[in-house]
């Protein structure tokens, strides 16, 4: 009888933890539950920070985030030069990491509602033995203007090298495709 609580304990919070979460939490995305999304109108897009070797991703990538997010049409993305205005005009000495105060400086500054801050983790070519293809990998936060506090963070990889291509050879899908793939998942999860 002993024996038998010591696995139905664990076994029982394993299954209240487990049906307490929904699933997109899981998953390692979070939506702050009091936030409405959808009254939200105008987002600010900061540059992304470049992890990576390439020194061209973190732009890019947030080049194509912002031009998919725009193409929902459900929210105005502030232009990237109105938002480089405000960064200079701050003096934010790391743009793509800033604190609470900033993001309530430069929303105010650009009108906007949220900013969205972003990591560029892995874009290029990645090799497995004697095969490559294209992978790209990113997390974003989105922030509220008036507290400064995270109401969305995300994260999205597409790419790499594939059962497919180490079989057959092949060098995987081209870079803007895999980078718009990451985006739209993303914005998957944000939408969801």
């Amino acid at each position: 009888m002993r024996h038998r609580r010591i696995y139905v304990v664990p076994l029982l919070a394993a299954l209240l933890w487990a049906g307490g979460l929904p699933a997109k939490d899981r998953e390692g995305t979070y939506h702050d539950p009091s936030m409405d999304f959808g009254s939200i109108q105008t987002v600010a897009v900061l540059p992304f920070a470049n992890l990576t070797g390439n020194t061209r991703a973190a732009e890019t990538v947030r080049d194509v985030f912002m031009t998919m997010l725009q193409a929902t049409g459900t929210l105005y993305v502030v232009p990237p030069g109105e938002v480089g205005r405000g960064i200079s005009r701050l003096s934010l000495r790391e743009p793509s990491s800033p604190g609470s105060e900033d993001i309530k400086q430069l929303a105010q500054l650009v009108g906007a509602e949220v900013v969205i801050t972003g990591v560029v983790s892995e874009y290029g070519e990645l090799r497995s033995g004697g095969t490559a293809a294209n992978v790209m990998t990113f997390s974003v936060r989105m922030l509220e203007a008036q507290t400064g506090k995270v109401i969305f963070s995300g994260s999205a990889s597409d790419g790499g090298v594939s059962m497919g291509n180490r079989m057959f050879g092949g060098g995987g899908r081209p870079m803007n495709d895999v980078t718009r793939k990451a985006v739209k998942k993303l914005l998957d999860q944000l939408f969801d």
